[in-house]
């Protein structure tokens, strides 16, 4: 099991970080590895909503499917992705700080069959990758003019 964990500081209110976050049709706006995003069930983004997804990893398409799992507007967002290599179980937990919002994640990923072998490799990309994403958003989110993301 590797373990993702990390946080961010973020210049706009929880509300505005987790309206952005929770709407996976959004990502693609600030993590350019990911190509597409689908929602697959109807209704407003709550527990159960699930999302495919494709990513590009290692110059190669990724499928992936999404589900979350807790959904505490502001404050939490739980998730599971489902890959063929590898499932990613997590949060993000959003603070309220002075001037904006502390994002935090703490994901567990499961690698599967031989991928378990290249755990420490995943840990150290995997970690980049996430602070990568996650100051993109930030970028995003604090810019004048920025596009507006889906959220609902």
């Amino acid at each position: 099991m590797v373990r993702l964990a990390g946080s961010i500081t973020i210049a706009r209110p929880p509300e505005a970080v987790f309206d952005v976050v929770a709407d996976e049709r959004n990502e693609p706006l600030y993590n350019p590895a990911m190509t597409s995003v689908e929602k697959l069930t109807g209704g407003p983004v709550g527990v159960g909503t699930r999302w495919r997804a494709t990513m590009m990893a290692r110059g190669r398409p990724t499928d992936m499917e999404l589900e979350v799992t807790e959904f505490s507007r502001p404050t939490r967002l739980g998730t599971v992705t489902r890959m063929t290599t590898a499932t990613v179980t997590g949060a993000l937990t959003l603070t309220p700080a002075r001037g904006g919002t502390v994002m935090s994640w703490d994901w567990s990923l499961r690698l599967r069959g031989p991928m378990r072998l290249l755990g420490p490799l995943f840990a150290r990309a995997g970690r980049r990758q996430e602070e990568r994403i996650w100051a993109s958003l930030k970028r995003l989110l604090e810019s004048e003019g920025n596009r507006r993301p889906a959220g609902r």
